[in-house]
C-alpha cells in the first residue's frame, strides 16, 4: 500500500520537488520524531567548547537550533564551573534523516542524547563512560555487577538543564528523563534558590516518557516544530509550553514532504 501511494504520488507530482505556497523553501525536519528525515541539518564537531561526542559516526546532525542549543549549553557549564569533565554527547540524526541503528526517533533532527555528568564517590569530576543507569541514590555502577560506581553530577547537570531550559531561540519542548533524577535535580535548584522561572520550565520540560525506557541512563533533549519548520514540513508539534511560539496552523504536506515522510518507516518513538 506504502509503495502504491509512493508512487501515485511521483506520477501525479509533476515537478514534485518543485516549492508549493503552502512551503516555499526545503529545509529542516520533515515529517515526525519518529517518522520523517531531516534536510538542511547542521553537524556536531567531534568536540569543543566544554563538550565531546560519544561516537565518531554520522550520527551527529541535527536541527541547527538544537546543535546550538547544546554547544551553548555545555560552554555555560564549562564557565560556570571550569576544570571539570566534558558533557559528552551520544546520538543526535543521520545527515539526511531517517531511521538510525538504536534508536525509534531521532529521525528529523529534533532529538537528541546527552550523558549525565557525573563524579567520582569522592568528589573528582570524570568523563561519562557511558549509558550507566543511575538509582535513586544517585550511584550507578561502572559496569554491570561492578563494585566501581560514579555519581551523577547534580551541580553542573543542572546548569546544562537550565541553559537548555532558558534556550527561546532552540524551543526545548521535552527533556526526557527518569523521575527520580528529575526530583533529585528540582531539589537541588530549590535548594541553591535557583531562578523560580527557569525552575518552573525544567519542571515542565523534565518529564520521564510513558511509552518507552525510563531514561535513566541519559537526557533526550527534543526540540519543537517552530512556525517556519511546520511551514517547510515538521510535524508532531505535541506541547507547546506557555513561553514557546507555536505554529498558528500546520498546513498540509505537500508531494515532496508527504514522499519523504512516506519512505521513513514508522515506530514507536525512543
Amino acid at each position: 500500500m506504502r509503495r502504491a501511494l509512493c508512487t501515485l504520488l511521483l506520477l501525479t507530482a509533476g515537478c514534485w520537488s518543485a516549492p508549493t505556497q503552502l512551503a516555499p523553501r526545503s529545509g529542516g525536519p520533515v515529517g515526525l520524531p519518529h517518522q520523517g528525515v531531516l534536510t538542511g541539518g547542521k553537524s556536531l564537531p567531534l568536540e569543543g567548547k566544554g563538550f565531546v561526542r560519544f561516537r565518531k559516526d554520522g550520527i551527529h546532525w541535527g536541527h541547527p537550533n538544537l546543535v546550538d542549543a547544546i554547544t551553548t549549553a555545555a560552554a555555560t557549564v564549562q564557565r560556570a564551573r571550569p576544570g571539570g569533565a566534558p558533557l559528552v554527547v551520544a546520538d543526535i540524526s543521520a545527515e539526511t534523516g531517517g531511521k538510525i541503528p538504536r534508536h525509534r526517533s531521532h529521525r528529523t533532527g529534533r532529538d537528541a542524547d546527552l550523558l549525565f555528568y557525573v563524579v567520582t564517590p569522592d568528589g573528582r569530576s570524570v568523563e561519562n563512560p557511558g549509558f550507566l543507569h543511575f538509582g535513586a541514590d544517585g550511584l550507578a555502577p561502572v559496569k554491570p555487577k561492578s563494585r566501581t560506581f560514579v555519581r551523577i553530577d547534580v551541580e553542573r547537570t543542572w546548569l546544562l538543564v537550565a541553559s537548555l531550559s532558558k534556550d527561546d531561540t532552540a524551543g526545548v519542548q521535552w527533556l526526557f528523563v527518569a523521575r527520580w533524577l528529575k526530583a533529585m535535580l528540582l531539589e537541588h535548584a530549590y535548594a541553591r534558590g535557583e531562578d523560580a522561572d527557569t525552575i518552573y520550565r525544567a519542571m515542565k520540560l523534565l518529564h520521564q516518557p510513558s511509552d518507552s525506557f525510563s531514561h535513566d541512563d541519559h537526557i533526550h533533549v527534543r526540540v519543537a516544530c517552530s512556525p517556519s519548520d511546520a511551514v517547510g514540513g515538521c510535524r508532531g508539534g505535541g506541547i507547546y509550553w506557555p513561553w514557546m511560539q507555536a505554529p498558528s496552523i500546520e498546513p498540509p504536506l505537500n508531494d515532496r514532504q508527504l514522499l519523504s515522510a512516506l519512505l521513513s518507516p514508522a515506530t514507536e518513538s525512543r
